[in-house]
Formats: structure tokens, sequence, C-alpha cells
């Protein structure tokens, strides 16, 4: 008596909804509705279904994993120069020859950390001469690098506008002095030239 009239409409339409049996067998010869697919589409298909993570759990080790792939493929790049896998940081031709570029030369600032421990050694020491002298070390060191770093960014710029005139070297110069101040064995990516070869 009180049920709403939508109701009742929907009850009527549900009523005269044709019975089907999902058993029963479709005509072997009645048209599908859609193309069959290629055997490699299919396969590709159920493979992509198959290797869907459900939840949210394989889905974060799924990502964990090819975050470990990618690291594992960007340390070997990093250690053989592959361009492929480099951070982004350490790609592109203008990066690659501002690194050639420092590990061909001769920097006064990768000795800055063996100068540092020395000195440090001298300072400790409880000898006036040696204090004063380790003291004049650290002025000594710090204006060579200076000069060294200055006269190493000139260059490296003037080459740079020479090499690659109208493309993008901004950060360059800065990259490749910061590399000047690691030493030569433990910079990464690993030095492809020798010293003295010009890049």
């Amino acid at each position: 008596m009180f049920r709403s009239r939508a109701k009742e409409e929907k009850a009527q339409v549900a009523d005269k909804a044709p019975v089907t049996d999902s058993k029963q067998p479709r005509n072997p010869q009645a048209p599908k509705g859609r193309p069959t697919p290629k055997r490699s589409e299919a396969q590709a298909q159920r493979r992509s279904v198959a290797s869907t993570p459900t939840t949210r759990k394989d889905a974060a080790k799924r990502q964990r994993e090819e975050r470990r792939v990618q690291m594992e493929k960007q340390r070997q790049a990093l250690a053989g120069g592959d361009e492929r896998y480099l951070p982004a940081r350490d790609k592109g031709p203008v990066r690659k020859f501002a690194r050639d570029y420092v590990d061909a030369r001769l920097n006064v600032a990768e000795f800055f950390l063996p100068m540092a421990v020395i000195i440090l050694a001298l300072s400790l020491v409880k000898v006036t001469a040696l204090q004063n002298i380790a003291l004049l070390l650290w002025l000594v060191v710090i204006v060579l690098i200076v000069l060294d770093s200055a006269l190493s960014g000139f260059r490296l710029r003037k080459r740079l506008s020479e090499r690659f005139a109208g493309q993008n070297t901004k950060g360059a110069v800065a990259y490749a002095l910061m590399r000047s101040l690691q030493v030569r064995r433990f910079r990464l990516p690993k030095p492809q030239v020798k010293r003295g070869e010009r890049p």
C-alpha cells in the first residue's frame, strides 16, 4: 500500500525480462562480434593480467624490486660509463665533456683531502714551529685550490662555448669543479680518459 511507484515499476520490468540459461552452449556458427586476437596478443594479454599485482603489498614488493634493478643498472653505469642508465645529473654530452676535461688534467683540488690529513696531524703536535708550518700550509693549499679552480673553470667555460655553441651548458662548470675535488680513483662515473689525453 505504501510502496513507492518506482519500486513497483522496477519489479514489473524484472518480471518481464527474458530468463537466459548461462549453461546453454553457444552456437559455433554464430558470429562472436569481435575478431580473433593473434596468439602473441592473447599471450601478452594473459601475461599482463597474470603479472598485475592484486594487493597493495604485492604492488609495493614489485615496486621495490623494480627500484632495486634500476639502482643496480645505475651502479653498473657509473662504474662503466654507460650513458643509458646514468643518473640525470651525469647524462648528456655536455656533462661527459666536463667529466673528461677534469679527468684529463692534474687538479690541485684532488689532493685537498690527503693534504688536509697531513696538515691536521702537524697541527696536533705540541710544537709551535710545526703548528705554524701547518697554518702556513693551510693557507698555501687553499690559495692554490682557488687559483687552479678559477683557471680550470675559465678554460672549461671557453671550451664548452666553442664545442657546444647554442646548447644549454648551465651547471656544467660547477659540476666539473665539484668532480675535481674528488680523488681521481673514487670519482663516479669512473674516468674514461687518461691524464694528459685531450677530450
